[in-house]
């Protein structure tokens, strides 16, 4: 069995010196080693998965990692739309179709890994397919599942807004398009005809004993009330997933919500079919780490990876019952120390005299952040404004606090928080963190405030961090306890939708460093603080995810190690897109703004391949997307179409010119070197530097994918297939290897390599160590098991900096004592100072085992993953009926 042991060491970080522990499942739980991200869609089934089952073997993974399984929307593509939890997908295959994935996976000793999604359903068209938001939008209070919702359902006059509309409703009645009707509703069978309101393809319910009576009257009396689409942004009244209006949240805090939400994938996991679980946005939750709590509790502590984007040097909360984050963290951090510094000054002042603007970052963040607070997250602001209104109101010592005061102090102290929420919970004293958090984000809202509206703001940040105003009786009333966790579930979608979704797509200098928990002001951090972070985390989460590429990254790892690459060629790419823009200078729009034009060009640079240039339908969909996030010129609610036209023409005007087609080659050939071992680098660092390695679908070789929906498009598995089997016959790289295979084959010897030691790579007794170097363009480590070496790590950094100042020459890698043997060409080394010239001659990367341990690596690899996970061998599945 994996053995769990309890290490600990102090933090100055965390208050009351709290002391680290390495968080592990309980013993005896499954415990992946490494996962392979499947996106299933009616387009990739469970019988396709299970297809792929011999493949992930043979690549040498240890579990299949599902998006989510549950019944979704109509045609969804991702499954996050959920509508039924009491069944799994029909159009994935079914609870039937599931099994047998299941069930061939644990035969081929693979384990399975389930991504769920607590905090929100669909709000989906036809409403009836959601089952429990139709009864509650027809019996209000007495449905069965009024609690399930995020609203207040107490009387008809809160009806819930649903703005699905194409007009003002009276515009819709004159027109007459509002009709009631008959019908059997599916899922409510039993209870024969009902009457309904049809509108075009929606369908609502009609509260009982009200169908008599006039339409106008009728409406006014349901537990809903029909909206034009665009009054969500100023009324929407209940809460959602960001600003999504079809994806109503849900109280899993209640305990009779979660089990009921939950019951299929626990009955599942209890009866072997499910082996650990990913959640989805747990910041979205009123209390997170009652959920994680409760979900660890709910499956005896198995393996439980939590979607929390953390924020620069922040660090999940150590009283989480989880193995770790999902590895967004892990990602940046090895983009940033694979980026030259110099360079990405460089781009920057490139980009500052492309697009004519000094703002800085912070400043650029800061507004787009005001402008979701007032645009399409002011209904959430609203609704937070009034419940703290209400109890300034309802107190004589806060009433003179107005609700206007309250307004803008309350967003200027949501805009100023710099992470996704700080942890308060009703009824606890805050911690020194949260403090710390609250009064720091308070202090910069303070300047942006007059006198007056800074008392304001001292009284809204005591409310949110539950401290004792006004009357003490009052303290921990229901109204200042929803406060708290409200202003918690608010600054979360304020950093995604204000950082993520706008901010990034206005700062624009080095578009590698503007990804989902990264920090574009720290694109180059150094090995040392790698190491030192990575020594952190692997004495705390040794089990925690470690990846590349999601489904929600903005872009595949492939496409920025090759934009990444840029800064080590910051003076010839000037000249380039110089040459390249005067050569195309017609075409460009006068309207178009220098921080798009900046995109584009390195867009189309990192999703250029051997194979030519992206697509230009891809492009034109990534564009759209792009230009509407930014929310400067064109929105996805208000288009501007003869802009974007006049962006379209001049992307296809760049990519259908023969000349620039030509150059464009040219770099890459160029630059392919350095590219290359940026790739491999940061594929070996992501799966051997802590934790758990995840690989997205098809990215054991290079793809050009970009944000979603691109990243979902099909991937070529058969190709995937025949390309490892000629790998695996031949037994070693080619001479004259394609990049695509040198990524194949390091990914699959690396993933087999975890297979056969899983304890050195996820397990409370593996460890981590820098190794000395006199070169500052290697990054090298050895992976520990109880504290003694047990694989060395070594890769290359900067590569065309490096070969400018004369190649490695003497430079060397201080190896740790014994026999090391390298997994990719099976070449031997003795402990002691290594030339890198000698370590890294065929690859700009080097992993070496033990030579004592190898006896039975290469050649048993595959038979390895029919081992147990929780045996000292490999992880893998466990049968059914735990």
């Amino acid at each position: 069995m994996v053995s769990v042991t309890l290490g600990s060491m102090t933090s100055s970080e965390t208050e009351n010196i709290v002391a680290r522990r390495a968080h592990m499942p309980a013993p005896g739980k499954h415990v992946p080693i490494s996962t392979y991200r499947l996106q299933l869609s009616p387009d990739f089934t469970f019988a396709d998965a299970q297809n792929l089952v011999p493949y992930l073997q043979r690549l040498g993974v240890t579990d299949i990692y599902c998006s989510p399984i549950l019944q979704a929307a109509p045609g969804s593509m991702h499954g996050y739309d959920v509508v039924d939890h009491t069944n799994i997908s029909a159009a994935l295959g079914g609870r039937e179709g599931f099994e047998k994935l299941a069930d061939a996976a644990h035969e081929a000793g693979l384990g399975v890994v389930v991504d769920v999604v607590p905090n929100h359903m669909a709000v989906p068209t036809p409403l009836y397919l959601n089952r429990a938001l139709w009864s509650v939008l027809r019996d209000g209070a007495e449905s069965p599942f009024s609690a399930w919702f995020d609203i207040d359902i107490t009387s008809a006059e809160n009806g819930i807004l649903l703005p699905v509309l194409g007009e003002r409703i009276g515009t819709v009645l004159a027109k007459g398009q509002i009709t009631l009707d008959q019908m059997v509703v599916p899922g409510f069978e039993a209870e024969g005809e009902q009457h309904v309101l049809r509108y075009f393809d929606h369908v609502f319910p009609v509260r009982k004993n009200t169908d008599q009576l006039p339409i106008i009257e009728l409406l006014e009396r349901q537990y809903y009330r029909l909206a034009y689409w665009k009054v969500a942004e100023e009324e929407l009244n209940y809460r959602r997933f960001f600003d999504v209006d079809t994806l109503a949240a849900i109280r899993v805090e209640d305990p009779e919500v979660f089990f009921a939400s939950h019951a299929l994938l626990l009955d599942l996991y209890h009866k072997g079919y499910i082996d650990a679980f990913r959640i989805d946005h747990p910041d979205g939750l009123s209390d997170p780490r009652q959920y994680m709590a409760r979900l660890y509790e709910a499956t005896d502590g198995a393996w439980i990876a939590g979607e929390k984007i953390l924020e620069g040097d922040e660090e999940l909360p150590s009283d989480w019952k989880v193995a770790g984050c999902t590895g967004y963290e892990v990602s940046w951090r090895i983009g940033s120390v694979l980026t030259d510094p110099v360079g990405a000054r460089s781009l920057t002042a490139q980009y500052v005299e492309l697009s004519g603007t000094t703002d800085s970052y912070a400043n650029i963040a800061l507004a787009s952040k005001k402008q979701i607070v007032n645009t399409s997250l002011h209904a959430e602001l609203e609704r937070l404004t009034g419940v703290i209104s209400d109890i300034c109101n309802e107190d004589l010592r806060l009433r003179d606090h107005s609700r206007r005061s309250i307004r803008e102090a309350l967003a200027a102290l949501v805009v100023n928080l710099d992470r996704y929420r700080a942890y308060v919970v009703p009824g606890e004293k805050a911690s020194a963190l949260a403090e710390s958090v609250v009064t720091a984000a308070a202090a910069r809202a303070r300047q942006e405030l007059n006198e007056d509206r800074q008392e304001t703001l001292d009284v809204v940040v005591d409310i949110v961090l539950g401290h004792e105003i006004g009357s003490a009786s009052k303290l921990h009333d229901d109204a200042r306890n929803e406060a708290i966790v409200r202003f918690q579930q608010l600054c979360g979608p304020v950093m995604a939708k204000g950082i993520e979704d706008t901010a990034f797509y206005r700062y624009t200098p080095l578009t590698s460093a503007t990804e989902v928990g990264s920090d574009p002001l720290r694109a180059n951090i150094d090995p040392d603080a790698l190491h030192a972070w990575t020594e952190r985390m692997g004495s705390t989460w040794p089990a925690m995810m470690s990846t590349l590429t999601t489904h929600d990254t903005k872009r595949g790892e492939d496409v920025r190690a090759q934009i990444a690459t840029l800064t080590e060629f910051d003076e010839d790419w000037l000249a380039l897109l110089t040459k390249l823009r005067a050569r195309h200078a017609a075409a460009r729009p006068a309207q178009l703004d220098g921080q798009i034009e900046n995109l584009l060009w390195q867009t189309i640079i990192g999703t250029y391949t051997d194979r030519g240039p992206i697509e230009i339908d891809r492009l034109l969909e990534y564009l759209t997307k792009a230009a509407r996030e930014q929310k400067t010129w064109t929105t996805w609610t208000a288009p501007d179409e003869e802009g974007e036209t006049g962006l379209f023409s001049y992307a296809r005007d760049i990519l259908s010119n023969p000349e620039t087609l030509q150059d464009l080659a040219a770099w890459r050939e160029r630059t392919l070197p350095a590219l290359t071992s940026r790739i491999l680098a940061q594929k070996t660092l992501s799966m051997t530097l802590v934790g758990v390695a995840d690989t997205y679908q098809g990215e054991e070789i290079t793809r050009n994918i970009l944000v979603d929906p691109d990243n979902r498009r099909p991937v070529d598995f058969r190709n995937l297939q025949n390309l490892l089997e000629e790998l695996d016959a031949r037994g070693s790289l080619p001479g004259d290897a394609s990049l695509d295979e040198q990524k194949l084959w390091v990914t699959s010897r690396i993933l087999h390599l975890r297979r056969r030691r899983p304890d050195t790579f996820v397990s409370s007794r593996s460890g981590y160590t820098p190794l000395p170097s006199t070169t500052g363009h290697a990054i090298a480590f050895a992976r520990t098991l109880d504290d003694v070496p047990d694989v060395v790590v070594v890769t290359d950094r900067l590569r065309h900096r490096l070969e400018e100042a004369g190649g490695w020459r003497d430079a060397t890698v201080v190896l740790p004592a014994g026999a090391w043997r390298s997994i990719f060409n099976g070449s031997t080394f003795t402990g002691g100072p290594v030339k890198m010239a000698d370590l890294l001659k065929s690859l700009p990367v080097a992993v070496l085992e033990k030579v004592e341990d190898t006896a039975t690596a290469e050649g048993s690899d595959l038979a390895d993953a029919k081992t147990d996970a929780t045996t000292e061998k490999a992880p893998a599945a466990k049968t059914k009926g735990k």
